[in-house]
């Protein structure tokens, strides 16, 4: 990270326990982690490792049980559960495994839905959608339902969403799941791109080799715990202490 510069992430300390006290599960422990922007970094590791839980701290889904997660300058541990609505509506960008697209909403009234929620005005949110449609290669499919789309196509979709509100971050979990190679290749493609152009960091939750690859940063994860973080584009590794 640029000397100076104030990261769009910034993790300290970070634990979170679930189970009860009797039996309690430690899904992360004491995690350090600084994103800087523009950056693309994948979190990966084995079911357990954390890297979920990461991701949804940082996406102000889930509370921590100690430390502190800043996104974009904001301090998420004093927020209510409104004021972490907002900031999820206003900076951070989701692409779900699942999708998550509403069923009886049009591709192109998908896109417009978090644009809607923000007050942003008809004529406006539809421009926009149009064209984030047009630039992903799916605005003749913009007036199809979701079951009218195949899988790569709902992806593109719920990228697009995500996306055009221009966010200060976008979020996947594990994008890749659901999506046969060649589509996986499309998609990642277009996060690259979408990282490159637009400047958009991102941060994936991946247990994929091929994500990893496309990512610029990798930060392997074990048993709640960072044990290995590379500038992939230098093929340098630092361990932490």
């Amino acid at each position: 990270m640029i000397e100076g510069q104030r990261p769009v992430v910034s993790c300290r300390g970070l634990s979170r326990v679930y189970g009860t006290q009797a039996m309690p599960v430690q899904a992360l422990t004491d995690v350090d982690i600084d994103i800087a922007p523009g950056e693309f970094v994948s979190l990966s590791g084995p079911s357990g490792s954390g890297k979920s839980t990461l991701l949804n701290l940082i996406g102000a889904l889930d509370r921590p049980t100690e430390g502190e997660v800043i996104v974009d300058g904001v301090a998420l541990g004093g927020l209510d559960e409104a004021e972490r609505s907002d900031l999820r509506l206003t900076k951070i960008g989701f692409v779900f495994q699942a999708y998550n697209l509403i069923p009886v909403l049009s591709a192109r009234e998908n896109v417009e839905f978090i644009m809607q929620l923000q007050g942003v005005a008809a004529r406006e949110r539809h421009a926009r959608a149009l064209e984030m449609l047009e630039s992903l290669g799916i605005a003749d499919l913009a007036n199809r339902r979701p079951g009218e789309l195949s899988g790569g196509q709902q992806q593109r979709v719920a990228v697009a969403r995500a996306i055009v509100t221009r966010p200060a971050l976008l979020l996947a979990d594990e994008p890749s799941a659901n999506l046969d190679s060649k589509t996986t290749q499309t998609l990642l493609e277009l996060l690259r791109s979408i990282n490159v152009e637009r400047g958009v960091t991102i941060v994936t939750a991946t247990h994929d080799p091929i994500v990893m690859r496309y990512a610029r940063r990798g930060v392997q994860m074990q048993d709640g715990r960072i044990v290995a973080d590379e500038a992939v584009s230098e093929g340098t590794v630092v361990r932490p202490a």
